[in-house]
């Protein structure tokens, strides 16, 4: 134990003192008991650090290089982010534009990011990152230059979103299917909680750092900014072994390779299920197109905003960031089918409470623990994903994992708007909060195997 007293090698008793002496049992009563004291003390931290973040997946070298280009980009983009609606409302003063580049953005993500994974399957996936990260550079440059330039053409604006999400569809899939190659299949799940705590992060400190920058700086420094997060990633992404097909000859993509993804997909019902999974989960119960009314009328803020409509936006982030600090937790973990059902049943249950909150404090707090609940879920199934799929499919799958993560808040905004405007906002969160417990709970039973699913040491 690291805080046991030394002992003296000489064998009988320490000579007497008398008492009151620097070698009396009176004074070294004290110390002995403080000793004895701390032993808890640090047992009690040992304990602690054993659910603090798990930092062993960054001893791999090349791994730690790819995460490390995963932080300097997580707060860059979050500024492109911001800087685009902003720019398109500035221009325009039109929020129906800035709908627009929602969609613009959407298409080419979902179409490159299943072509991405396949591509990533049949090429050296380094060489596809440092292609796809120079791409998403060399747009962040242009998006720079038309704002410094005061083109305020919302056409070139779109344009240039769709051709960045269309890079961000291959490079993320591909970016995720190398971890497996990178560090062993027990550090998997601690290594998707490094990753998704920084992204958690990027989504906090992002719209609050260009927050702060805009008015200061200008907005054409939020691109600036971003451009030179890419380059950084892209010397990080350089320094990455070469990462070849292992099982395949390379080759180009096309539709066959897509199409057999999904019959791959439809053939592994583990997998199948890992997704459906996370649609259940985010299109039934994610509320937030509900956010801006709820704020206003049940929670007593102002119109347009004001600190509560802040804080509902931020608890879920929030609660996924802080159970991403617990990462030490998840790779003791085997019984990762239970986790998963376990983490959504939770986020089901916490949005239903949510929904019929009554304080601001308690309706964040219910959202901070359904954010937690959904980190714990896209940690399991990531590790799912990333063992069960074999290498020369795990790139298609990513490619799926892309779709489903982007296109599944954007279904449940359709669907709660919808809903909501006729049931109304209570009802409708807290329907479907239960609604996720109740079929979560049906495809369970429905394949029993992914409740039992348990991953190999």
């Amino acid at each position: 134990m690291a805080t046991e007293t030394p002992r003296s090698d000489r064998s009988g008793p320490p000579p007497s003192a008398p008492d009151g002496a620097p070698g009396s049992g009176a004074a070294e009563e004290g110390p002995a008991a403080g000793a004895a004291g701390a032993q808890p003390r640090a047992s009690g931290l040992r304990r602690l650090r054993r659910f603090a973040v798990d930092t062993e997946p960054l001893r791999s070298a090349p791994f730690r290089r790819l995460w490390s280009s995963t932080v300097v980009t997580a707060i860059g983009s979050q500024l492109t982010a911001v800087a685009v609606p902003l720019q398109i409302y500035d221009d325009t003063g039109s929020s129906a534009l800035v709908g627009l580049a929602g969609a613009a953005a959407l298409v080419p993500l979902v179409v490159f990011a299943l072509w991405g994974g396949a591509v990533a399957d049949l090429m050296d996936r380094r060489k596809l990152l440092l292609i796809s990260n120079a791409g998403i550079a060399v747009t962040s440059l242009l998006f720079w230059a038309q704002a410094a330039t005061g083109m305020r053409s919302v056409v070139v604006l779109l344009v240039l979103l769709a051709v960045q999400q269309a890079l961000f569809g291959i490079n993320q899939p591909t970016r995720t299917a190398s971890v497996a190659r990178l560090v062993p299949a027990r550090q998997l799940p601690s290594a998707t909680a490094l990753t998704s705590t920084v992204a958690q992060f990027g989504q906090i400190a992002g719209p609050l750092l260009a927050g702060a920058l805009v008015p200061v700086l200008g907005l054409p420094v939020l691109y600036l900014l971003d451009t030179l997060a890419l380059v950084v990633a892209l010397f990080a992404v350089w320094r990455l072994p070469a990462l070849p097909p292992l099982n395949v000859a390379a080759r180009r993509a096309g539709l066959a390779d897509i199409v057999a993804g999904f019959r791959y997909m439809t053939a592994h019902r583990l997998l199948l299920v890992s997704f459906l999974a996370d649609v259940i989960a985010m299109v039934l119960g994610m509320p937030r197109a509900l956010f801006p009314q709820m704020a206003q009328l049940d929670f007593g803020g102002p119109e347009g905003g004001g600190t509560a409509l802040g804080v509902l936006y931020a608890a879920i982030p929030v609660g996924a960031l802080l159970c991403g600090l617990l990462s030490g937790l998840y790779s003791r973990v085997r019984r990762h089918g239970v986790m998963v059902v376990l983490a959504i049943c939770v986020w089901g249950l916490s949005v239903a409470g949510f929904g019929m909150s009554g304080p601001l404090w308690l309706a964040a707090v219910l959202l901070a623990v359904a954010g937690a609940a959904d980190m714990v879920s896209m940690v399991f199934r990531g590790a799912i994903l990333q063992t069960a799929a074999t290498d020369e499919m795990r790139g298609r799958m990513q490619g799926v994992f892309t779709v489903v993560v982007a296109g599944g808040p954007r279904l449940a905004d359709l669907l709660h708007g919808t809903v909501g405007a006729s049931a109304g906002t209570r009802y409708t969160v807290a329907g479907g909060g239960l609604l996720v417990v109740v079929v979560m709970l049906l495809l369970t039973a429905a394949v029993p195997a992914f409740w039992r699913y348990t991953a190999e040491r």
